[in-house]
């Protein structure tokens, strides 16, 4: 497993996925965009110690996206299929980061 520095080395240094040529997988990708800004909200934790979650459900955004992408995935042409996995794969690294940046950034009950 992961932990939360090296969810976030990899994240930072791991190329954006491609969109892809079908319909259903360019909006997967304009919201794997989204939900990425979002994500960007663990730079200032690592960076400056500033614990400020983004102000929408980022989990649950991702969830839903990568339930999507599962879908396409099984449908996909045989030149997206690589596309929607690096996509669902990319959406598994911020949800790994996004709840470990929930875990490490959460005062103590």
């Amino acid at each position: 497993m992961l932990d939360f520095m090296d969810a976030y080395t990899l994240w930072r240094n791991l190329p954006f996925p491609r969109s892809g040529a079908g319909e259903e997988l360019i909006l997967a990708h304009s919201d794997l965009a989204e939900v990425d800004e979002y994500v960007t909200t663990v730079i200032r934790f690592v960076e400056r110690g500033i614990f400020k979650p983004a102000p929408v459900d980022v989990l649950a955004m991702l969830q839903e996206l990568m339930q999507r992408i599962d879908r396409l995935t099984e449908t996909a042409s045989s030149s997206d299929r690589p596309v929607a996995l690096s996509q669902h794969a990319y959406a598994a690294l911020l949800d790994l980061l996004y709840r470990q940046f929930l875990e490490t950034g959460s005062p103590p009950a």
